[in-house]
């Protein structure tokens, strides 16, 4: 039985990696129905279609469902929101088995499903292939416990960790394929985030592009504490992925009038020795439903957020070459950590190709991803004012 568990419930999770991208504010779920050891039915969830991927699969199996074994990558909901609770439709349907991946970080469920389906006197199994089913829900989770998004930072650099020079405007360091790459978490993540040193020098677009469709307008986030953000610039150019610009309490009107015409939303935040409140800013990501949030830099953006604990992933993509030389602007900027025993450490759990470069996939000590390999404390790694702001799986 474990050997077809696992094949089935393998299956419901390459359901589940259809709907990255598709399924936020929601988590990515799977789900396949099983009736005399063959799939009657599949689902994923999709936002926008509003109907859980249990729902799609046993609308799939057309009638066919009772006393079949049905494979969820996530349990099952158990709560109204804008659909009725997956719970009672599983026991409505009369199927004899749920097997469960992972439980639902989500204080409004969290066990309960399984314990109503168990109370129906359906058997129910939980754990198989948990690992694989928590990271399909990464970004919902560290959202359901914390409030805040899951914090992803991304960076492209040669071979002694730089990446440009000042003054020459965006460098192709990296390949096509990493390119492709950053699309591709541009596309799973929520918003992305850049200093306003980032739009001066390089004026990019920071769009989401690519050839599968992104259920959600990726949100561009904007740290400039004194709206030096030219009203010009390309990012404006695309009106259905919203802006929104972190400044200074003190930052002018005028010009914040500029950008606000040009479709910006300008939010300020307090000030902190290091510049802008960072812990603000990713408490109002959160209440606005950001689950995952992408900083691709620049340098002096990367120490803020590193300095803080706030990173959970660093994605580190290493192209084959040496800039060398004093000009030359580091992955990491600001003040740097005194000494070895004060640095930041990492865990590297992935390694791969992207054309000529390497992409090492890495956890900070202080992550609150709910796969990190770093044991858990029980406590934030960095502080939070905020209660936990629950989002329903609906």
């Amino acid at each position: 039985m474990l050997t077809e568990d696992r094949k089935f419930m393998l299956e419901a999770m390459e359901l589940a990696r259809r709907g990255l991208g598709l399924a936020s504010p929601n988590p990515t779920v799977g789900c396949v129905v099983v009736q005399g050891g063959s799939v009657i039915g599949r689902g994923f969830h999709e936002y926008k279609l509003m109907d859980h991927a249990e729902v799609r699969a046993i609308r799939e199996a057309a009638g066919r469902v009772r006393g079949a074994t049905v494979y969820i990558t996530l349990e099952p909901c158990c709560h109204r929101g804008r659909t009725p609770p997956c719970t009672d439709l599983l026991i409505r349907s009369a199927v004899s088995r749920v097997v469960v991946s992972a439980r639902d970080p989500n204080p409004l469920v969290n066990g309960r499903g399984i314990e109503q389906i168990r109370a129906s006197g359906i058997q129910v199994d939980v754990g198989i292939l948990r690992r694989r089913a928590e990271r399909l829900i990464e970004t919902f989770a560290c959202h359901a416990a914390t409030g805040r998004p899951l914090v992803v930072a991304k960076a492209g650099m040669t071979l002694d960790g730089r990446i440009g020079l000042r003054g020459h405007g965006q460098l192709p360091i990296t390949s096509r394929e990493a390119a492709e790459f950053t699309q591709g978490l541009r596309r799973e993540l929520d918003a992305l985030l850049v200093g306003v040193g980032t739009v001066l020098e390089d004026d990019p677009e920071l769009t989401c592009r690519g050839p599968f469709p992104k259920g959600r307008g990726l949100v561009r986030v904007i740290l400039d504490s004194r709206l030096r953000t030219p009203p010009s610039a390309r990012l404006f150019a695309d009106s259905s992925s919203p802006v929104v610009i972190y400044c200074a309490p003190d930052a002018g009107a005028a010009p914040r009038r500029r950008l606000e015409r040009r479709g910006a939303e300008v939010v300020p935040v307090p000030r902190t020795r290091g510049g802008l409140s960072l812990d603000h800013a990713l408490e109002d990501l959160g209440r606005r439903g950001i689950l995952g949030l992408l900083v691709e830099g620049g340098s002096s953006v990367h120490w803020s957020f590193l300095s803080l604990g706030a990173v959970d992933k660093f994605h580190f993509i290493l192209a084959p070459a040496l800039i060398g030389g004093k000009t030359a602007v580091p992955v990491v900027g600001g003040r740097g950590f005194s000494d070895l025993t004060s640095a930041l450490q990492f865990k590297i759990v992935r390694v791969r190709r992207a054309g000529s470069d390497v992409i090492l996939e890495a956890y900070p000590s202080c992550s609150r991803s709910i796969i990190s390999p770093w044991p858990r404390s029980g406590a934030l790694p960095y502080s939070s004012r905020s209660s936990r702001l629950p989002l329903p799986r609906k």
